[in-house]
C-alpha cells in the first residue's frame, strides 16, 4: 500500500488545498505503480500546532513561516 505522510503548519491549508494534496498525490503513485495503487493510496495530512516543530534549533511558527524572506 503506498503511503504519503505530509506535515504541514496547522491552519495555513484549506480544506480545498488539502483536498488537492492527497488527490494530487493519489495521482502521482497511480502514475508510477499502475492503476491498481490508486484503491489503496494512502495520504495522510497531519497538520502540527504552532510552535511544534523547529529546523536547525529554531522553533517555527506561522507567522515565521509567512514572513517575506530577507534580500
Amino acid at each position: 500500500m503506498p503511503f504519503a505522510n505530509f506535515k504541514v503548519p496547522a491552519d495555513s491549508l484549506t480544506e480545498k488545498q488539502k483536498e488537492l494534496i492527497i488527490t494530487r498525490t493519489t495521482d502521482l503513485y497511480a502514475e508510477i505503480y499502475g492503476e491498481r495503487a490508486r484503491a489503496t493510496t494512502l495520504v495522510l495530512v497531519e497538520e502540527v500546532p504552532d510552535g511544534g516543530w523547529g529546523i536547525g534549533g529554531d522553533v517555527l511558527t506561522l507567522a515565521k513561516i509567512q514572513q517575506a524572506p530577507e534580500a
